[in-house]
C-alpha cells in the first residue's frame, strides 16, 4: 500500500465509535452513497470493535448437508426409490428414513452435489433443504 493509504488506515484505527459513525455519515453525504446497502454479499465485514486487529475473513461454506424435510403421502414410493438410488440404503432403511422426516440424506458434500440431489428429490415431489 502507498504511504498515504497507510496513514489513513492508522488514523481510522484511532477513531472512537462515535467518530467512526460521523465519518460514515460524512462519506455518505459527500459521495452520495449508502453504507448500509451491501452490494456484494461476499464482502468481508469489519468486526464491531474498530480497534481489533487483524480483521478476520469470513470463510465461505464448502460442505453442505441435504435434509429431506417433507414427503407427501401420494409420492412416497417415488421419493423412496430416489432416496435409495442416492444413498445405497436397503429398502427397509430407506423406508424408515423417508417416514421419519425431517432426516439428513447426505452430509458434508459439495454445493453442486447438494443442488443436484435437491433437484432430483424435488422433481419427484419431496420438500428438501440444504444447510
Amino acid at each position: 500500500m502507498s504511504n498515504k493509504i497507510d496513514n489513513i488506515i492508522e488514523e481510522l484505527k484511532s477513531l472512537t465509535l462515535l467518530e467512526a459513525a460521523e465519518l460514515v455519515k460524512q462519506i455518505e453525504e459527500t459521495f452520495g452513497v449508502d453504507a448500509s446497502v451491501m452490494s456484494n454479499p461476499g464482502m468481508v465485514m469489519m468486526p464491531s470493535d474498530i480497534n481489533s486487529t487483524p480483521a478476520e475473513e469470513v470463510e465461505e461454506k464448502t460442505e453442505f448437508d441435504v435434509i429431506l424435510e417433507e414427503v407427501p403421502a401420494p409420492k412416497k414410493i417415488t421419493i423412496l426409490k430416489v432416496v435409495r438410488s442416492l444413498t445405497a440404503l436397503g429398502l427397509k432403511e430407506a423406508k424408515e428414513l423417508v417416514e421419519s422426516t425431517p432426516k439428513m440424506i447426505k452430509e458434508s458434500i459439495s454445493k453442486e452435489d447438494a443442488e443436484e440431489i435437491r433437484s432430483q428429490l424435488e422433481e419427484v415431489g419431496a420438500k428438501v433443504s440444504i444447510k
